[in-house]
């Protein structure tokens, strides 16, 4: 077996296991998106849980100077009460309405911080409901990955032996260029050479539509080396009925030699049949011209 064959029988076993691993891609993809949606929202969460500390602890210094203030304040009312004369009764009332304010302003910033505080708590009780319905979401995703995962890893088992199998035949070279195509075009690793005119040996580039040189068509029905498209740089084979048609130059084949067995009488098929068998033939022929031609002009408008 030539290289080129070994290489489409290797690229079928790489399509199927295409198939196969892009299911579970993409069961893979969906719960690695509910995984980093949580740790989005659990950053969230403790960024959030962080502040609220912090806070706390601004408001209980603001409610220890509250209290330090309140104790001052009792002292300072003392003095007044026992004040000896007038001017022992103004300077007290001058601090006791200093203390008094730094009292209020003291207890306005702790009020304003629990009111901060009790914002962040509603927007972590916020967070926690969105956690718990994305933590669901990412349970199925987990269990639809396992299930996915169950069901081809024997198949991706016996696939991943057949390729290995397959190329062992195969150059390491020519297997790691091939293998670098396929991870670049995917479906388009490989095309066929479509004929365009036998009679005047046009060949095309199934996978782009470019033209390729006859000695590389050549090259493909002889099985001589392996051969990529110039342009889009596919691998090249040539499905076998076009490789029957070029190595008779595009006639048809000639029917078997019937041995006329002694004693049987040859069956003789009238002229009527014969040339209505001729002319479907012919319209067949004129149908798969036009259809190529078609194809052609095609290719050219897109190019």
């Amino acid at each position: 077996m030539d290289v080129t064959a070994q290489l489409r029988k290797v690229f079928h076993v790489e399509q199927q296991l295409r198939q196969l691993k892009s299911r579970l891609t993409g069961a893979e993809r969906f719960l690695a998106d509910q995984d980093k949606d949580l740790k989005v929202l659990l950053t969230q969460k403790d960024t959030l849980e962080s502040q609220i500390k912090t806070l706390v602890a601004q408001s209980s210094n603001q409610m220890g100077e509250v209290k330090r203030l309140d104790t001052k304040l009792a002292s300072v009312r003392g003095v007044m009460d026992n004040a000896q004369n007038n001017k022992e009764y103004k300077a007290s009332l001058t601090e006791m309405n200093t203390f008094k304010a730094d009292r209020d302003r003291n207890e306005q910033a702790a009020k304003e911080l629990s009111n901060k505080i009790d914002e962040l708590r509603k927007q972590v009780a916020a967070i926690d409901v969105k956690v718990e319905e994305r933590q669901k979401v990412r349970n199925v995703a987990a269990t639809d990955r396992d299930s996915r995962h169950s069901e081809v890893a024997d198949r991706l088992t016996a696939l991943n032996a057949e390729r290995d199998s397959l190329a062992a035949g195969i150059s390491a070279e020519v297997l790691r260029d091939f293998q670098r195509v396929v991870e670049q075009r995917g479906e388009n690793a490989m095309g066929p050479i479509e004929i365009v005119d036998l009679k005047r040996m046009e060949f095309n580039c199934g996978v782009c539509m470019m033209s390729i040189p006859v000695d590389q068509a050549i090259s493909v029905v002889k099985a001589a080396r392996v051969t990529k498209c110039a342009s889009c740089q596919c691998y090249l084979y040539i499905d076998e009925d076009d490789a029957k048609r070029m190595a008779t130059g595009g006639k048809p084949e000639k029917a078997p030699r019937v041995t006329k067995v002694k004693g049987e009488k040859a069956v003789k098929v009238p002229k009527k049949d014969r040339e209505n068998a001729e002319d479907i033939a012919k319209s067949e022929a004129k149908a798969k011209a036009k259809a190529k031609g078609e194809k052609k002009a095609e290719a050219t408008a897109e190019a």
